[in-house]
């Protein structure tokens, strides 16, 4: 079985590593590269979707993606302990209207030996914006390192 570490039991330092590759790799905006960091059989909560398995994980990031247009997202670590990392995360993006929101959230990961979330629960509230508002610029891609995170921008 692959392996995706940093493997749990977790110190704040891995916990953080492990968010920061989530970030980025959510950032990339890549459902068939995003969903190999899931175990085969993972379960999601997202809002009122229920996504089981890779396969699922993946059709709802298509669709995620061909509505939610330019995201960027910042996660932040809340809490952890052993294979369970707590996230808050806030994101920017519009709609092909032109509508910009910020979206934030929290979730709740656990992950078995190999480092591959079996489980990820997301609680998400979306604030419309102005453009003028937004907060996230940075190429499609990772954000820059030098860019503020969650606390230093006040969300």
């Amino acid at each position: 079985m692959d392996s995706r570490p940093p493997l749990p039991p977790f110190t704040r330092d891995t916990a953080i590593q492990k968010i920061r590759l989530a970030e980025d790799a959510w950032n990339s905006r890549d459902p068939a590269r995003i969903v190999l960091a899931y175990s085969p059989d993972t379960q999601w909560r997202n809002r009122a979707e229920f996504p089981r398995g890779r396969a699922e994980a993946q059709a709802f990031l298509e669709r995620k993606w061909a509505r939610e247009l330019d995201y960027r997202l910042i996660k932040e670590l809340w809490a952890f302990e052993g294979h369970r990392i707590a996230v808050r995360f806030a994101y920017e993006w519009r709609d092909d209207a032109g509508n910009w929101f910020r979206s934030h959230g929290n979730e709740n990961w656990e992950f078995d030996a190999q480092g591959l979330m079996t489980h990820r629960h997301a609680s998400i509230n979306d604030q419309p914006i102005k453009a003028a508002d937004r907060k996230f610029f940075w190429p499609q891609g990772r954000r820059p390192d030098d860019h503020p995170g969650l606390s230093e921008l006040g969300l």
